[in-house]
């Protein structure tokens, strides 16, 4: 029996359907899934989403992983006796989509000068949190943070309000970059680690966004003409700005959202930032995941036939776990896979839009609602 939700369906599986399943390695997983077991037992259990799973169906699943498995086939086989792999299939017919995001390696300085010029920002004090309760009716419903003025709440400045000096002299400053260029796609992945002078290694993460919906400039260059859409990635974005420098403003400026940071740790090099599931992120195993829809927490298999440059020309297949979320990410099948931190991550990640299958793994006691 089929699961049937509004736009969209879950068809139950073996893993023998699942094309890639047996040359994965998901050993590196274990880790993230104690860390939001911890999460979900001794901080706070992860808001259910429309799909029905619970923390509580995670965190028993999670209860029964030990330490990490020795080798691949001991991390498959214990997916295959716990779980039941269900294909997300959308009724319109269309497929799945993955993009990519990754953690920028972004020279700062403390002090401001003329090299140093473009600020990243700490969530301002007169940004506050809007529900349907506290939104003003004048206000879209998709604004989710909004200023506190003397007048009542209104909408926030944006980017080119913001980029204009809406904010100097209110201490809010963060560091500052070389180009506006580098913080603008700071805001897009929602992460960065930044390099001081003397080689001190400081991390940002999101704390808060000015709330104005997200606008791609990848996708106002292709409406223009200026990238053909075959082309479009993060790396020729960055191309078309470079040579021309007199339009960086005004398409920047189309990007309305603006993104406020808060400092984390580099405690372990290795790992990703600590992102909205509020555990690190694990590179090539993260998923940002439609979190009105999902549970953070819960391990999807992803193959795309078409994404190959992530693993050595072979199509993309592997277990993942939904860590993140993203105003971009919008349906039962669409994810962003968090490839790492640095240059050579931000490459692999720039040129990601692919067509993909998305399998959710549902722990086999919460699988029952699904089959009948």
């Amino acid at each position: 029996m089929t699961g049937v939700f509004a736009d969209y369906t879950l068809r139950p599986l073996s893993f023998s359907d699942l094309p890639g399943w047996e040359e994965d390695d998901p050993t590196s997983l274990f880790a993230g899934m104690r860390a939001c077991r911890d999460h979900i037992r001794k901080v706070k259990p992860y808001r259910t989403g429309a799909l029905g799973l619970t923390a509580d169906d995670l965190a028993r699943f999670l209860e029964k992983a030990g330490e990490s498995p020795s080798d691949a086939a001991s991390a498959r086989a214990f997916f295959e006796t716990h779980c039941t792999p269900f294909l997300i299939s959308r009724l319109d017919g269309g497929r799945g989509f993955v993009t990519a995001f990754y953690e920028p390696e972004i020279e700062v300085s403390g002090a401001r000068d003329e090299t140093w010029a473009y600020p990243f920002y700490y969530r301002p004090d007169d940004l506050i949190d809007l529900d349907d309760a506290s939104r003003p009716a004048s206000m879209d419903s998709g604004y989710m943070f909004g200023q506190r003025t003397a007048e009542g709440v209104v909408p926030y400045p944006d980017r080119a309000e913001i980029d204009g000096g809406f904010l100097e002299g209110r201490s809010l400053e963060i560091a500052y970059a070389k180009s506006k260029v580098d913080v603008f796609f700071a805001h897009v992945q929602g992460a960065a680690r930044l390099k001081y002078p003397g080689g001190r290694v400081e991390r940002i993460t999101y704390a808060a966004k000015a709330g104005h919906p997200f606008s791609p400039i990848g996708k106002l260059l292709i409406d223009r003409g200026e990238i053909d859409p075959a082309e479009i990635s993060m790396q020729s974005i960055r191309a078309w700005l470079a040579r021309n420098p007199a339009k960086v403003d005004e398409v920047l400026w189309h990007n309305r959202s603006y993104i406020f940071f808060r400092k984390a740790e580099v405690s372990e090099p290795s790992l990703g930032p600590v992102a909205a599931a509020k555990v690190p992120l694990i590179a090539g195993r993260s998923l940002a995941v439609d979190r009105q829809i999902h549970t953070f927490g819960f391990p999807f298999f992803i193959r795309s036939e078409t994404l190959t440059h992530m693993d050595g020309g072979k199509p993309f297949a592997r277990l993942m776990l939904a860590l993140d979320t993203g105003s971009a990410i919008v349906g039962p099948a669409r994810g962003d896979i968090f490839t790492g931190s640095g240059f050579e991550a931000g490459e692999l990640a720039g040129a990601v839009r692919n067509d993909a299958d998305f399998y959710i793994l549902v722990p086999k006691a919460a699988s029952v609602g699904f089959v009948g």
